[in-house]
């Protein structure tokens, strides 16, 4: 019984972390594609 509590806690655990790191991926990647996009107009102007 407690092992699988701890089972399925870990696999919970671990789905979340997987969201978390996918998450900062995807906003620094925006972030990034901004802020070439800034660098971008900068020049031409």
């Amino acid at each position: 019984m407690e092992e699988a509590g701890n089972f399925d806690v870990g696999v919970a655990g671990s789905l979340t972390m997987i969201f978390l790191t996918l998450a900062m991926v995807f906003l620094m990647v925006n972030f990034y594609r901004r802020y070439k996009r800034l660098l971008d107009r900068k020049d031409k102007e």
